[in-house]
């Protein structure tokens, strides 16, 4: 349930909430940080795709090149897993040591859906038995799943394959996730990948601390729907002594560091080119601090993201690459200011992740 506030917290407006969660994101100014630094503050990347992160990371660095991210994960100080919402991540290896038996939890209860397909099981079993495999060999989903059926030819092969997914931290082993590299997803366990064991469940207070210096400003409720966990009323309060708090427009209690940083709501803000399952557009209840009300629902068809603009801070269209052009498809015309500098962040975003590739860049139309 959301909390309201108090009338003696100040209101932060949506342009406020806007430049903060920017600046936290590395948004309103790109950062002179190496990449595997950016991953660790910003608690991971989204990364149900392989290309992804290193937009997200290209549009945050200066400097980047998509190498600053391949190179950590070749030499496995940075891996992929399920986390947060039950979705592939991009962490740095510490956090996926950590940040998995924080969620382990919520795994535990996705597994709920699937109990019908697991009937006669042993769970316990189906993890050291899982474990033992893919550290033997990595292994593929597929392989994993036609070895566990050899134990329970009765159980729901998908159920079997879930179950370990949900038991272990099985890390996606390269080249998989590599920059201009193929491979399928071929799985072993963190501990065996990382070479070192997995380390204590971190306090739930820490992760709100570094949540609120990513993404701050924010509510319970948002660092709820961002974590994928429930019952974290506790740590807030907890904290609340170290915290400030304000309230949005609509009432709501949100929390934040003392020092982080709250830029004047008229700081100018550049356009920039986000990836489909970018974490700005995902680590919120309440998203309309990025999303503008006439936009809501624009940037997803189905179970399909697409690749996001901003402009002045806020989604103002679509964009996507094809043989020869980066198509830009704005939500509104924008104005001729506006549009030189979009076609000057796409020139920069082409010959950071596309070196040596002649593109175009043109307007759409946007897609229904």
């Amino acid at each position: 349930m959301t909390t309201k506030a108090g009338t003696t917290a100040p209101v932060l407006g949506i342009r406020a909430l806007n430049r903060a969660t920017l600046a936290r994101q590395l948004l309103l100014r790109r950062a002179a940080m190496s990449a595997e630094a950016a991953v660790a503050h910003l608690v991971g990347l989204q990364a149900q795709n392989v290309k992804p992160p290193y937009y997200a990371l290209a549009a945050r660095l200066e400097g980047f090149t998509p190498e600053d991210l391949s190179g950590p994960m070749a030499d496995r100080r940075v891996a992929r897993l399920v986390t947060l919402r039950s979705t592939i991540h991009t962490h740095t290896a510490d956090d996926c040591l950590t940040l998995r038996p924080l969620v382990q939890q919520a795994r535990e209860r996705e597994l709920r859906t699937f109990r019908r397909g697991l009937t006669g099981v042993d769970l316990d079993r189906l993890a050291r038995l899982s474990r033992e495999l893919v550290e033997a060999e990595p292994r593929t989903l597929a392989q994993l799943r036609e070895a566990l059926l050899a134990e329970w030819p009765d159980a729901d092969p998908q159920a079997l394959s879930v179950a370990a997914r949900c038991r272990l931290p099985l890390v996606q082993v390269t080249p998989r996730g590599l920059w201009g590299r193929s491979g399928q997803v071929t799985l072993t366990t963190a501990e065996h990948w990382l070479g070192r064991p997995a380390r204590p469940a971190p306090a739930p207070d820490d992760t709100v601390l570094r949540y609120l210096a990513a993404f701050g400003p924010a509510s319970v409720q948002d660092m709820q729907t961002w974590a994928g966990l429930t019952r974290l009323r506790d740590a807030f309060e907890r904290l609340r002594p170290r915290l400030v708090t304000f309230r949005d427009p609509g009432g709501t209690e949100l929390f934040d560091l003392p020092d982080a940083p709250r830029p004047d709501p008229d700081t100018p803000a550049p356009s920039r080119f986000l990836p489909e399952f970018d974490n700005l557009l995902l680590s919120h209840a309440d998203r309309a601090r990025v999303v503008p009300p006439a936009h809501k629902g624009r940037t997803w068809k189905k179970n399909q993201a697409y690749r996001v603009l901003l402009v002045d801070g806020f989604v103002a269209g679509l964009w996507k690459l094809e043989d020869d052009a980066l198509v830009v498809e704005a939500f509104d015309r924008p104005a001729k200011r506006q549009r030189d500098e979009i076609v000057a962040e796409g020139e920069r975003m082409l010959a950071t992740m596309h070196t040596g590739t002649a593109y175009d860049i043109r307007f759409g139309t946007v897609r229904d």
